[in-house]
């Protein structure tokens, strides 16, 4: 699958390049971010998990909106990345946002307790979703500088 196979299925959507609503949503993802660092503090594996994806999605999330998009899908959100930043943002990035979101999807709707989560797990989530947050935050703000 591809993002015209995404738009086509209405898994992704065109609108209006909006870098105000890019900035929002890095802000979001750093929010996110601060709630996986103190949950990963009390012990909090899972939750750490699920709010480093979160920021790892809302930074993803602020590229869809720098380039005219918005996602009805976390994985065409994943193929976006893959098709349209792969030699933009570092491969590690790209790796960790699909296991995580699969992590996440896991932790959230499955019907039986999994208590597989760690503190390496979440310390590794948390680490990649603040090195994401850098790399698109420096990618905006070096587009910001040019215009």
């Amino acid at each position: 699958m591809n993002v015209k196979d995404c738009v086509d299925k209405g898994l992704l959507a065109r609108i209006a390049p909006d870098l105000a609503k890019a900035h929002s949503s890095l802000e979001i993802a750093a929010h996110k971010l601060e709630l996986a660092e103190k949950e990963n503090g009390h012990r909090i594996w899972e939750g750490a998990i699920v709010n480093a994806y979160t920021s790892m999605f809302h930074t993803a999330r602020a590229l869809l909106f720098k380039d005219g998009y918005k996602e009805r899908s976390h994985y065409a959100l994943g193929v976006f990345l893959e098709e349209r930043y792969a030699d933009k943002i570092e491969r590690k990035y790209m790796t960790e946002f699909g296991a995580l979101r699969l992590h996440r999807h896991e932790i959230m709707y499955a019907l039986e307790r999994n208590d597989e989560s760690d503190e390496e797990e979440a310390e590794d989530a948390i680490r990649m979703a603040n090195g994401f947050l850098e790399a698109v935050e420096k990618m905006l703000d070096e587009e910001k500088s040019r215009k």
